[in-house]
């Protein structure tokens, strides 16, 4: 996804061009995203049965993956040439072991202001689509190779999410899963997973995201109330998602001994929201954009408290402990009460804001594209990404 751009210098300009073999830095993190994603992956599949099928497994996943990535960022990276808006070339991050796929995807960086509302929509839209350009027709290939399992083979573990695009690819290309049995995704179809995974994410008509560009280049300044709506939208999903797992477990009689697997099973949304809150506090010009406040809440105290509720809610995991999610509840209670006096939670916060652009309007064929990307988000949400 891209990266906010940076302001222009003192005299009007563009920044100047970076030094050369400056891209040495973005092929050092490629080769590291690919031997993060093909280890990962390789750990995962030790029970594929010989370790030269693993290794072609993880070969597989890792390939259909970083195609998925590369067509993304470069279709960003593409569009913002073709406006002649300076951007670099892309930056994957890899993330062995934190991650469940041994990455965080990629970001290129705008070094320039993109001047207007068709280039903004044409540099946000062009990643996420090319991206899924690729995605679609290598998750629906591999599903068709995947094969059925007995559910009572299945260990418990990590289960991926659905969306109603993969129901629907499922239908027309999966075999059909007969009662009792289970679809197990081949290694192609789970890259393409984590692609539509990925592209959801940057959906989300909020701040610097695909999504939030795409919908500022249609809407544009009303935006900024839409992605304020749209974010607080996600806590709410946190706390329904909870509930709806802990009432599910009450009407099957096992009361609340398994509330740290619903908080776990909805905490992604908790986690997201407080992250696009440390990415807007990060951004260039959000000191000046934001409003002193009487408690301020920066991104170290934002990011501190959010790795611990989550690593909490893991540890403790299969405790039922009333004391225990006391406490957990606590924590996030006084998180919240921060936010509210001091953060994105405030009606006036501007943290999640866009920076502004060219005031013209977008054509009714543009305004078609921005409309058809934003209902890419709908079509691949998934309420639970990952449930264990």
């Amino acid at each position: 996804m891209p990266s906010e751009p940076s302001r222009l210098t003192a005299d009007g300009l563009p920044p100047a061009q970076p030094r050369a073999f400056a891209w040495r830095i973005n092929a050092v993190l490629f080769v590291a995203t690919v031997a993060s994603v093909f280890g990962t992956r390789f750990i995962a599949e030790g029970d594929a049965g010989t370790s030269r099928t693993a290794l072609i497994y993880a070969g597989q996943f890792t390939a259909s993956l970083l195609a998925i990535l590369l067509a993304h960022e470069f279709g960003h990276y593409i569009a913002a040439r073709l406006h002649k808006v300076e951007a670099s070339l892309p930056f994957f991050i890899p993330l062995p072991m934190l991650s469940p796929f041994g990455t965080m995807g990629a970001v290129i960086r705008m070094r320039s202001v993109i001047p207007t509302r068709r280039a903004l929509l044409d540099i946000g839209a062009a990643g996420p689509l090319a991206g899924l350009a690729l995605a679609l027709p290598l998750y629906a290939w591999g599903a068709a190779r995947s094969r059925l399992v007995s559910l009572d083979a299945i260990d418990a573990g990590m289960q991926l999410g659905d969306s109603l695009l993969l129901r629907l690819l499922d239908r027309c290309f999966a075999p059909a899963v007969p009662e009792g049995m289970d679809l197990w995704l081949s290694p192609v179809a789970s890259a393409a997973w984590v692609g539509m995974f990925i592209t959801m994410l940057n959906l989300l008509p909020i701040g610097q995201l695909d999504g939030g560009h795409v919908a500022f280049a249609l809407f544009g300044p009303r935006q900024n109330r839409i992605a304020q709506w749209v974010h607080r939208s996600m806590l709410v999903f946190f706390f329904v998602s909870v509930f709806s797992f802990v009432a599910r477990d009450v009407r099957a009689g096992m009361g609340f001994w398994h509330i740290g697997r619903a908080v776990n099973n909805s905490i992604f949304w908790l986690v997201t929201f407080e992250l696009l809150a440390v990415l807007g506090a990060l951004s260039p010009g959000a000191r000046a954009r934001t409003d002193v406040t009487p408690t301020p809440l920066d991104f170290r105290t934002r990011l501190f408290a959010t790795i611990w509720l989550a690593l909490l809610a893991g540890i403790y995991q299969s405790s039922s402990s009333p004391l225990v999610w006391t406490a957990w509840f606590g924590g996030l209670a006084l998180l919240l009460v921060m936010e509210a006096r001091g953060g994105v939670l405030r009606d006036s916060s501007t943290l999640l804001d866009h920076p502004p652009t060219g005031a013209q309007p977008l054509s009714r064929t543009r305004a078609i594209v921005a409309g058809v990307t934003l209902a890419f988000f709908p079509a691949l949400f998934m309420p639970t990404p990952i449930a264990i």
